[in-house]
C-alpha cells in the first residue's frame, strides 16, 4: 500500500508486511435504498428513487479506497465512484483527506464526469468539510468548484439521533448558480427519515422529504 542487504532478511521481512496487512485490513460491502437520491440538497434525478451499493477496502492504518455505484434517472442512467483517502487522529480532532471520482457511465456524449478533493474534520458530535472540484470530463472552465458544510449529530434517545447539515456550493463556471441548502434528518439503526431544502429557485428549491434504509457487512 502506501532493500534488505540480505535476500532471506528481504523475503522474510516482506512475507510477514503482507501477513501483517492482510490481519489488520477489513473488506466490507453495503447496499442501500432511498425514495429520492438527494446530493448536497438536490435530487440528481427527477425525484426518482435509486439504489445503490459498494465495497469498501479499510486498514488500520488510517488508508481506506472503495467503489460505489447508484441508480439515476428512473434506471435510465448510473452513477459510480471510485474513491480513496487517509484517516488520522489530529489530538481531539478526527481528520479525513481523500480523492473521489464521480463517473456517469452510459451517455458517453453527457460529460459529467469530474474529480474532487476533499478534507473533513470531526469533533465530539460536530462536523465540517470542503471539497473542491480538481478536474472534469468537460473541460477547464467547470473546474475548481468549491462546497463546504457544517454538520452535528445528537442522540435524541438510545438508538435514535438527530442530525443537522448546512452547506454552501460556490460554482466556478458562470452559468452555474452558487447556492445553500440545509438537512434535518431522524436515524434510527439503518434508516433515516430526512427533510432537505435548497435557495434553489422553482421546482429545484421545493421541500422534499425522503427515507433511506441502508446496510453494511462484511465480505
Amino acid at each position: 500500500m502506501k532493500k534488505a542487504n540480505a535476500l532471506l532478511v528481504g523475503t522474510i521481512l516482506a512475507a510477514s508486511t503482507v501477513a501483517s496487512n492482510v490481519a489488520v485490513a477489513e473488506l466490507s460491502g453495503n447496499v442501500g435504498f432511498t425514495s429520492n437520491y438527494i446530493w448536497r440538497g438536490v435530487t440528481q434525478g427527477s425525484d426518482d428513487s435509486a439504489i445503490s451499493g459498494g465495497i469498501d477496502y479499510a486498514h488500520d492504518s488510517g488508508f481506506y479506497a472503495g467503489t460505489w455505484v447508484s441508480s439515476l434517472s428512473g434506471g435510465s442512467q448510473y452513477e459510480q465512484d471510485l474513491y480513496l483517502g487517509y484517516g488520522f487522529d489530529a489530538g481531539p480532532v478526527g481528520m479525513d483527506v481523500g480523492y473521489i471520482r464521480y463517473m456517469y457511465p452510459i451517455d458517453s456524449t453527457v460529460e459529467d464526469d469530474f474529480d474532487e478533493l476533499y478534507v473533513n474534520a470531526s469533533y465530539e458530535m460536530f462536523t465540517a468539510g470542503v471539497a473542491m472540484t480538481m478536474d472534469t470530463e468537460a473541460g477547464g472552465q467547470y473546474e475548481d468548484d468549491m462546497y463546504m458544510f457544517v454538520g452535528a449529530d445528537f442522540e435524541v434517545k438510545d438508538g435514535l439521533s438527530l442530525g443537522l447539515v448546512y452547506g454552501d456550493y460556490d460554482f466556478d463556471d458562470p452559468a452555474s448558480t452558487d447556492y445553500s441548502h440545509y438537512q434535518i434528518s431522524l436515524s434510527k439503526d439503518d434508516f433515516v427519515f430526512a427533510f432537505d431544502q435548497n435557495d434553489q429557485d422553482g421546482a429545484a428549491g421545493d421541500a422534499r422529504f425522503t427515507v433511506s434504509y441502508s446496510k453494511s457487512f462484511d465480505l
